[in-house]
């Protein structure tokens, strides 16, 4: 059987780096073990002098005995225990010398003690095995053997020694010249008792240190997977949650805390329906269907004001065993996802809308300019009655308003080519803003205020399509306030995104209206064809921004328009200059 080397002996071409550093840490663990060595034996030395000094004072017999030898022992183990202490302060390369003079001291202290009290069958030969299994465990078995054959020698020469007479025992308890079998038969079974002591201790302190290792590196695994789980499961964008069989919370993710606007810690412990998705009836009753029947289900989360699409799944959660030992619930915030889906929808309505737009306005265009031209020559010769008159001036002002709409189909339909150029956004704003001052649309019980942050900000982007888009929403919040009101205008840079917001105290829209707002055709004002918003959204999307709607009926609208600064037209710009 072969032999593990000795963690304490490295060979210098093992000595890497991490080999250094793991020889350095066995050295302090040897060192730190080496100061109890210490206390252990002045505990021990002590336990074994105060009882006999006390002996020594109730019993005249004892009393005639010779103390001095025993006085000296226990001196000589406090001045060495003193010397020992000294000794641990020296550099980390003198531990295991150290060990060994500990060890040496403690051969010597136990043989002396078995001289005093009366040789090789005194009770005290015992503390050889302790110093064999301490060297053996601390230094494994080349240090136990040494030790061992240590113990044994001198074990042997104290037990000859008397047997032979040449050295008498102060207490007595051995005669010289006894019988020479049992003094062998002692020397033999100490021999074998100590070797095998030093044999058995090392392998099982051996044992114990690779299974304390792997202890410790599956710890250390365990811990990493831990991390590594628990990494995933926050790393989830959707929200987990975790029960027990009571419906008890027992964990939550950070998307979870995220969607329900929950910290885990005020989530563990409570029922499910401290959630907020389902009532514990909803709950118990889905619990109890079968997986099959568990399909997605979405419900209305609200959040103060706030009212957000969740759609959550249900599964069962099991141990290695099959057993069951709680639920987990998956959701996910699906508004962005309908919001996206909804935008997909209006693309595909407005690019359908778009070729309808183009087929209607090319038919009906040349017809209604011969009639609008006709209208007029009639109108400048017309002999007929007042009443005749006005129908025929209806009807070319029906004809000119049927005309406007004919040509803002065509530019949703065919919107011009962008001009894409660098210019200050925010000073093409304020032109906009004060123009729209001076309109006819703007009554003395309008209020318009402007502000803008930062006052200077250059963009890259079509000017005519932005003041297309200011115009075009400006003109809808006056529509909603007919009766006066206040609209401001603010703005604000986040990155590359730059926001307009359009806010106005009008009349808000209802939900119907907000679906409908950039549909074409689809206009909350008998004035209106509908065509205008379209084309902003249309205007926006070819930008790479975005429009947020916000309004609720009779608390007004904010409409935000986010148009990115920089990057969306930097390429097409570079080849146009080209």
């Amino acid at each position: 059987m072969t032999t593990a080397a000795a963690p304490f002996e490295l060979l210098p071409e093992q000595r890497t780096l991490p080999a250094v550093a793991a020889h350095a840490e066995q050295d302090r663990v040897l060192s730190q073990r080496l100061r109890w060595l210490v206390a252990l034996r002045i505990v021990v030395i002590t336990s074994a002098l105060v009882p006999f000094f006390f002996l020594q004072l109730a019993s005249d017999e004892i009393q005639q005995a010779d103390f001095r030898f025993l006085y000296l022992l226990a001196g000589g183990t406090y001045g060495a225990s003193l010397l020992y202490i000294l000794m641990l302060r020296l550099p980390a390369g003198w531990v295991r010398p150290q060990a060994y003079v500990q060890f040496a001291g403690d051969l010597l202290l136990t043989t002396g003690l078995i001289y005093y009290f009366g040789g090789p069958f005194t009770p005290f030969s015992i503390l050889y095995l302790v110093v064999i299994i301490v060297a053996s465990t601390l230094l494994r078995q080349r240090a136990g053997t040494v030790i061992a054959t240590g113990a044994w020698c001198l074990y042997s020469l104290v037990g000859i020694a008397l047997f032979l007479g040449v050295i008498e025992s102060p207490v007595g308890g051995f005669e010289a010249g006894g019988s020479v079998w049992r003094l062998c038969y002692n020397l033999g079974v100490h021999f074998f008792g100590f070797y095998a002591v030093a044999v058995m201790t090392s392998r099982l302190s051996q044992t114990a240190s690779l299974t304390a290792q792997e202890l410790r590196e599956h710890r250390e695994s365990l811990a990493d997977l831990k991390v590594v789980h628990r990494d995933v499961i926050e790393s989830i964008p959707s929200g987990l949650i975790t029960t027990d069989r009571n419906s008890r919370i027992t964990s939550a993710n950070r998307a979870a805390e995220k969607i329900l606007a929950k910290r885990e810690a005020d989530l563990i412990g409570k029922s499910i329906d401290a959630t907020g998705l389902m009532t514990a009836e909803t709950w118990e009753a889905l619990s109890e269907l079968g997986p099959e029947l568990r399909s997605r289900r979405e419900v209305e989360y609200r959040l103060g004001d706030e009212v957000r699409q969740v759609g959550f799944a249900l599964s069962t959660l099991t141990t290695a065993e099959g057993a069951l030992s709680g639920h987990i619930l998956i959701f996910q915030d699906l508004s962005k996802w309908q919001q996206m889906q909804r935008d997909l929808q209006l693309k595909d309505r407005m690019v359908a809308v778009g070729k309808l737009a183009a087929g209607i306005a090319h038919e009906i265009g040349n017809p209604l300019a011969a009639i609008s031209g006709s209208c007029q020559m009639l109108s400048n010769t017309f002999q007929g009655s007042d009443g005749q008159r006005k129908l025929l001036e209806i009807l070319l002002k029906e004809s000119q308003r049927l005309d406007r709409t004919i040509k803002g189909f065509l530019r949703f339909a065919k919107p011009k080519e962008r001009s894409i150029q660098r210019f200050d956004i925010a000073a093409l704003l304020a032109e906009n803003m004060e123009l729209l001052r001076n309109s006819p649309e703007v009554s003395g019980d309008h209020r318009l205020e402007l502000e803008l942050r930062p006052p200077s900000q250059m963009a890259l982007a079509d000017p005519d399509q932005v003041s297309q888009i200011f115009w075009n929403v400006a003109r809808n919040a006056l529509r909603a306030m007919r009766d006066g009101g206040t609209l401001r205008i603010e703005t604000e840079l986040d990155g590359n995104l730059y926001r307009i917001h359009f806010i106005d105290s009008g009349c808000g829209m209802t939900e119907q209206e907000r679906a409908n707002l950039f549909h074409p055709f689809s206009s909350a004002f008998d004035d209106g064809n509908g065509i205008g918003m379209a084309i902003v959204y249309q205007i926006v999307q070819e930008h790479g921004g975005r429009l947020v709607l916000e309004s609720q009926p009779g608390n007004g609208s904010v409409i935000t328009v986010e148009l990115p600064i920089e990057a969306a037209f930097a390429g097409e710009l570079l080849a146009a200059e080209g």
